[in-house]
């Protein structure tokens, strides 16, 4: 993955074409595209689609899910096969929201969900207490994964648990959430989660504006992620995370505390995830515990694979990659898709193995 355009001399966070190039990227995602989508008629060749702008918009959620894996995979070592429950709880908090936005315009007339009405309901769960406020409801999409991910993570680090078995007890983190997310008991709606949204602080969301409105701030938060990643990897911080990657009992045996570090980092990154994760939900119309399948982990795992790891636009692109052949090949060939990204998934392992050996002996012949 050829990354120079990004890459800027020892003291500044870009180059001056890496800057244009994020620029560029601002203009297409809050300008060009929207007046493309708004501005011109359906038969104009010119003309970006709803349809176009919603899967652009899921793509850009799932790039900030990549960015993040980056983050603790490429720079840091720490695989997670569980980063699907952040996304998930993120985009429970918000659809938490949007459902009691609803109001009495749902299948029931009610003022409460249509599922809970459903089970014959009288009051809404403690946990729904405050979910008619925006405000904290958005709190909650940072705090509630970001607590998670901090526990989690003091125990597991702390008992220096790694490799494969920290992967693995993420993804049986994941599944038991998933297990409990499909009791209808627990006020998340069961198998069905949240749909049918109406508004997103009162105004309706299945509108063009508002469409084209998600999508733009969904690219400016990705923007945004990736300016803060550049910033972590290339500071001190980052230098230190990237040589717990390559030798973490040596970084112990200079002072400094590895838990700290990977602790940190891997809350950020749960976060990211978190915030996708709300930015998804009122875009695609849905959640449910499907998002926490140890597949949805796993595909994320994939995409920075695929656009390789250890880059910050890899996992960006190869999520764009993989999530749009996956559209195109589910609806051309899908009987082939799974055959497709095998292939793209192997052949990038081989180029990142070959890549690291490259590098290994060059630093080899340095020393």
């Amino acid at each position: 993955m050829n990354t120079a355009v990004f890459e800027a001399p020892r003291g500044r966070l870009f180059s001056l074409t890496g800057w244009a190039g994020l620029v560029a990227v601002l203009a297409v995602v809050t300008v060009v595209v929207p007046l493309l989508n708004l501005t011109t008629g359906e038969g104009s060749a010119l003309h970006i689609s709803d349809y176009t702008v919603s899967l652009a918009g899921k793509i850009l959620c799932y790039a900030i899910c990549a960015l993040a894996m980056d983050l603790i995979w490429g720079y840091t070592g720490i695989l997670s096969l569980g980063h699907g429950l952040f996304f998930a709880l993120g985009g429970y908090a918000m659809g938490m929201y949007l459902m009691r936005q609803i109001g009495r315009d749902g299948q029931y007339k009610a003022d409460m969900p249509d599922f809970m009405v459903f089970l014959n309901w009288k009051v809404f769960p403690w946990h729904w207490g405050f979910s008619d406020s925006f405000v904290f409801q958005a709190l909650m999409v940072v705090l509630v994964p970001g607590l998670l991910a901090f526990v989690f993570g003091w125990f597991a680090f702390r008992s220096r648990i790694k490799g494969v078995y920290f992967s693995i007890i993420t993804q049986a983190m994941t599944f038991a959430a998933m297990l409990l997310f499909f009791r209808n008991e627990t006020g998340f709606g069961g198998n069905n989660g949240f749909t049918d949204f109406k508004r997103i602080l009162g105004i309706p969301i299945a509108t063009s504006e508002m469409r084209v409105t998600l999508f733009a701030i969904t690219g400016c938060t990705l923007v945004a992620f990736f300016v803060m990643a550049r910033a972590i990897v290339t500071s001190k911080y980052g230098r230190v995370l990237q040589a717990i990657r390559d030798a973490e009992s040596r970084v112990m045996f200079t002072g400094y505390n590895p838990v700290a570090y990977k602790l940190s980092i891997w809350t950020l990154s749960a976060v990211m995830c978190a915030i996708a994760g709300a930015l998804y939900v009122p875009q695609v119309g849905i959640i449910n515990p499907s998002e926490m399948s140890p597949a949805a982990s796993i595909e994320i795992a994939i995409w920075a694979a695929v656009g390789g790891r250890a880059t910050l636009i890899g996992p960006i692109i190869g999520a764009f990659f993989v999530n749009g052949a996956k559209s195109w090949f589910t609806a051309a060939f899908p009987e082939f898709w799974l055959f497709f990204l095998s292939i793209a998934t192997f052949t990038t392992h081989v180029i990142m193995a070959e890549r690291l050996r490259l590098r290994d002996r060059r630093d080899a012949n340095r020393d």
